[in-house]
């Protein structure tokens, strides 16, 4: 098999949850690339819409997909509309804010799993039969789960101006429990060839937060054993590895994309 063929996402269908952020957009722009079908998901049809047009303006083909992914009768709405095999998910989904323990409260806890744990588990269980049909097609199919090297590791506290603006405690729970949840999967669903891997990005700040916060940006840079942090096209080619064939026996491992920042 040829590298191309490898990698390639042609005549396949993926999903990307939380599509139309800072990693969402990049994420949908490489599977389109290779070749895939992309279903973008947002809660708002606006945002997701102006996404869908900007791939257009690119040649590539990807498609709305609307709905809350904390809401069960919002993802079976949409199911209502679905028809054939997804062979790739990629729960990328998170909302939150920052904080400390000290700070945080019982709900910033409850809503950061809600998002960043149950609902990969809700859009799985929902998508399970589409990815079985995609299986009997083409032989096997990927759930790829976005952690965070915060599901590994602490936030170094000395990198924030204050507690209240730190990487909270809730985010890094519930990238760990995703974590976990995606080793219990691998396992479960290995006999029926439907892969689950994770991908925990290090430091990759928005460009707002590059434009406005230099300093914090620098701190976090020395952080890096590379030396910078990432960018968002750097997450590709992990994706389209535990997306493709070229993963077909890897399962149940966790890609960290951090320039090193857990092997200090």
């Amino acid at each position: 098999m040829s590298t191309d063929a490898l990698f390639s996402l042609v005549g396949k269908r993926a999903l990307v949850t939380g599509a139309t952020g800072h990693l969402g957009v990049e994420i949908v722009r490489g599977l389109a690339h290779a070749g895939a079908l992309v279903y973008i998901n947002s809660r708002s049809e606006e945002r997701a819409s102006e996404i869908v047009c900007m791939m257009k303006k690119e040649g590539l083909v990807t498609e709305l997909a609307v709905f809350d992914v904390t809401s069960d009768q919002e993802v079976a709405d949409f199911l209502a509309t679905w028809d054939g095999p997804l062979h790739v998910l990629v729960n990328n989904a998170y909302a939150g804010g920052a904080g400390s323990i000290k700070c945080a409260t019982s709900e910033q806890y409850a809503s950061a799993y809600n998002v960043g744990m149950i609902a990969a588990h809700r859009v799985f269980q929902a998508f399970y039969p589409y990815m079985q049909r995609a299986v009997s097609l083409t032989g096997d199919a990927s759930v790829i789960n976005m952690a965070s090297m915060y599901g590994m590791v602490s936030p170094d506290p000395r990198v924030y101006a204050s507690p209240e603006a730190a990487n909270p405690p809730f985010y890094g729970a519930a990238k760990s429990a995703l974590l976990q949840w995606t080793r219990y999967a691998a396992c479960e669903f290995g006999p029926e060839h439907i892969r689950f891997n994770a991908i925990s990005p290090g430091a990759f700040p928005s460009l707002n937060v590059q434009k406005n916060n230099a300093a914090f940006v620098e701190k976090l840079e020395d952080k890096v054993p590379l030396g910078r942090i990432g960018c968002p096209n750097e997450l590709v080619g992990p994706m389209l590895f535990l997306a493709s064939k070229a993963s077909i026996y890897v399962t149940g491992t966790n890609l960290v994309v951090d320039g090193g920042w857990t092997s200090w």
